[in-house]
């Protein structure tokens, strides 16, 4: 009982905390509202389950012996995330019209490009199952998956209670550029 209630602090405290996947979630849940955003809520819980399950199952040392392929989805993850918070700059305010609806396949890919996704796979892999019992991985995944899936709801549903405040079109580009760079600088952190 004492590694589960560990895994479950482990994916609360990677899944809540700021990074790109929630910076979307917010401004998603503040564009389209908490019921549209919950697309990207699913997409992006199952995109980082099937990741940590693969870095469980041994992923992580397939890329470490290829490192072409590990620059490669570095450079794919800045790409993805600077498109992004362009999207976002560019983005003329008006609510649930102008940005990109919330899509699942969105929330998968951002996971896989995510940093911060990435980290959380490989150090909860290398903390709770690094022995490689099946049994710890899939226990790990399916905690995980609760907890990630509801602190990215927690964000959209934030954002959706801020509609209210950002209904007219300049207050909402403002956000939308504060979201951006936050976007924008969390990419920095690949570089």
């Amino acid at each position: 009982m004492q590694v589960l209630l560990s895994m479950a602090a482990f994916a609360l405290a990677a899944s809540i905390s700021p990074g790109p996947v929630n910076i979307v979630a917010l401004g998603s849940g503040a564009s389209h509202g908490f019921a549209a955003s919950l697309r990207h809520v699913s997409g992006a819980t199952i995109g980082f389950t099937v990741l940590l399950l693969l870095t469980g199952l041994g992923l992580n040392e397939l890329l470490a012996g290829w490192p072409a392929a590990s620059r490669l989805l570095q450079w794919s993850g800045i790409g993805f995330l600077l498109y992004l918070a362009w999207k976002l700059a560019s983005d003329n305010g008006e609510l649930g019209h102008s940005q990109q609806r919330p899509s699942f396949r969105h929330g998968a890919i951002m996971q896989w490009l995510n940093p911060k996704a990435w980290l959380a796979a490989l150090a909860g892999m290398g903390a709770y199952a690094s022995d490689g019992n099946i049994a710890l991985i899939w226990q790990f995944a399916a905690i995980y998956f609760v907890i990630c899936y509801l602190s990215i709801a927690s964000w959209a549903y934030a954002g959706a209670r801020l509609q209210h405040l950002l209904h007219h079109p300049p207050r909402m580009r403002l956000f939308n550029r504060l979201l951006a760079l936050l976007l924008a600088g969390s990419t920095l952190y690949l570089l």
